[in-house]
C-alpha cells in the first residue's frame, strides 16, 4: 500500500523522461561544434529553453494528462537550473534571486517563441528570435537561420508523432541543418 501512495504519478515520469530526452538533445554537440552556439553556460541555456519550449507547445492543448506532463518538464527544468546554480557555487541566499530572474526569462522566451511559432513566416521569425537569444546579436546570420530551420523541423516532426509516444519521451528528433 506505501508503494502505491509514493509511486511517482504517471505525468511526473513522462515530465522527467522528456526532460532528459530535450537534455541530451540540447547537448548534442552539433549545435556547439558546427551551428556555432557559444559553449558557455549562457549558450547551453538557450539551446536548454529551445528545446524545452519545443516539447512544451507539442503538448500544448492536449489534455489533462499532457498538460501534467507539461506542467512536470517544466517543473524538472527548473530544479536543474536551481540544482546548476548550486553545483556552479551560486550561495544558498543568492539562488533565490537568480532563480527568479531565470524565471522570468524563462517565461519571456515560452511567450516569445510561442509568437514565432504562429508567425507566417516561421523560420524568419524564428531566426530573429534565436539571433537575439541563442547568438545574442552576434554577426553569424547563418548559424541563426540553421537553426531557426532545425526549430521549425523539430516543430513539424513532433506534431506529427501520436501523443502517446510524446508523452513516453519517444522523440524523433531531426537531424540539425549544416547548410
Amino acid at each position: 500500500m506505501l508503494q502505491r501512495l509514493f509511486k511517482p504519478r504517471p505525468a511526473a515520469q513522462a515530465g522527467r523522461a522528456l526532460f532528459k530526452a530535450l537534455s541530451a538533445q540540447a547537448r548534442h554537440p552539433i549545435f556547439y561544434e558546427r551551428l556555432a552556439v557559444a559553449d558557455t553556460v549562457e549558450g547551453r541555456f538557450e539551446l536548454y529553453v529551445l528545446h524545452l519550449v519545443l516539447v512544451l507547445h507539442r503538448l500544448k492543448g492536449q489534455g489533462v494528462q499532457a498538460a501534467e506532463t507539461s506542467q512536470s518538464v517544466f517543473d524538472t527544468f527548473l530544479r536543474n537550473l536551481d540544482e546548476g546554480l548550486r553545483d556552479m557555487g551560486v550561495g544558498d541566499l543568492s539562488v533565490g534571486k537568480k532563480m527568479r530572474k531565470l524565471g522570468e526569462a524563462v517565461y519571456g522566451r515560452i511567450k516569445s517563441y510561442d509568437r514565432a511559432f504562429a508567425d507566417a513566416d516561421q523560420v524568419g521569425a524564428l531566426q530573429a528570435l534565436i539571433a537575439r537569444t541563442v547568438y545574442q546579436d552576434r554577426p553569424d546570420a547563418t548559424s541563426a537561420k540553421l537553426l531557426a530551420v532545425y526549430a521549425a523541423a523539430v516543430v513539424g516532426r513532433l506534431a506529427a508523432e501520436p501523443l502517446d509516444d510524446v508523452l513516453q519521451a519517444r522523440l524523433d528528433w531531426p537531424e540539425a541543418p549544416l547548410d
